[in-house]
């Protein structure tokens, strides 16, 4: 059965996430004036990562069950890992533990007496909001295609390779349908590598979660990125409906449209569950 293989640190799988870091992604959220879009996707995937350093933590260890890549592309096109991790492409889940800069920030939390209070919390960052220039998605999905074919080479049985990809606009260096093709025609013996298209909210019109249709859809652009995302393998599915309330039906493709900062939360918590033993 398809996307069955078992993930160890002698058959590591792989999570790689491009990025659009165009002009266009300095615009605020409709939901959250005054915050920009890099920076929500940003914080959302520092979050992430934070996330699966603790879940590969085992006795006081993290152990190599993941490659993790960033890949960027605005004014340039290239890894987008900051601080000691800058420049690499993929490194191991263990690098990644000991590699963040530390920030406070501050959060809003229950005083118990029906008001807020204001508390300053360590955030861990390996990436940073960037926001310059056009679109070159094409030459990032090819980059991001030559970065996981070494991977491959390597891991030829793992769990396949899987790539969260954030956009929020059209691309300005051609048609990307031939780039994603190729990417997800890449393979282990365990299946194709997984795209999720993740469209980034500019307006506040209706948001699309994983629809296993293309109707409704408002324009060529948003219907190719749904065309060429994968669908969500039976444990995405699962962990889509259980934990986050999703209402999916099969063929359920992993795509969103007009996504808010919570659907980027949550593709990005749904398109990393991978069964993990």
């Amino acid at each position: 059965m398809a996307y069955s293989a078992e993930i160890s640190r002698a058959n590591p799988s792989c999570f790689l996430f491009v990025i659009d870091q165009s002009g266009s992604m300095s615009d605020p959220y409709p939901a959250m004036p005054g915050k920009p879009k890099a920076n929500g996707v940003s914080d959302a995937i520092n979050k992430l990562l934070q996330d699966l350093v603790v879940r590969c933590a085992k006795e006081d260890i993290v152990r190599d069950y993941f490659h993790i890549g960033v890949i960027g592309y605005g004014a340039q096109v290239g890894p987008a890992f900051s601080g000691a991790l800058a420049g690499k492409e993929l490194v191991p889940i263990s690098e990644v533990a000991t590699a963040p800069r530390i920030e406070e920030r501050s959060r809003k939390v229950d005083d118990g007496a029906g008001g807020l209070v204001e508390e300053t919390v360590k955030f861990p960052v390996w990436f940073d909001p960037v926001a310059k220039n056009g679109t070159p998605m094409c030459h990032a999905l090819t980059q991001a295609a030559a970065v996981l074919r070494g991977f491959l080479g390597a891991h030829p049985d793992c769990f396949p390779p899987v790539v969260m990809h954030f956009t929020d606009g059209e691309s300005t260096d051609g048609d990307p349908t031939t780039a994603m093709r190729e990417l997800t025609s890449l393979s282990t013996s365990d299946g194709n590598v997984l795209l999720f298209n993740c469209h980034i909210s500019s307006s506040p019109g209706p948001q699309v979660a994983f629809p296993n249709s293309s109707e409704g859809l408002p324009d060529q652009y948003a219907m190719m990125l749904y065309n060429n995302a994968s669908e969500l393998t039976p444990f995405m599915l699962e962990v889509a409906k259980r934990e986050h309330g999703f209402n999916l039906q099969p063929g359920a493709k992993c795509f969103t449209f007009n996504s808010d900062q919570v659907l980027v939360v949550q593709a990005l918590d749904i398109g990393t569950r991978v069964n993990l033993r």
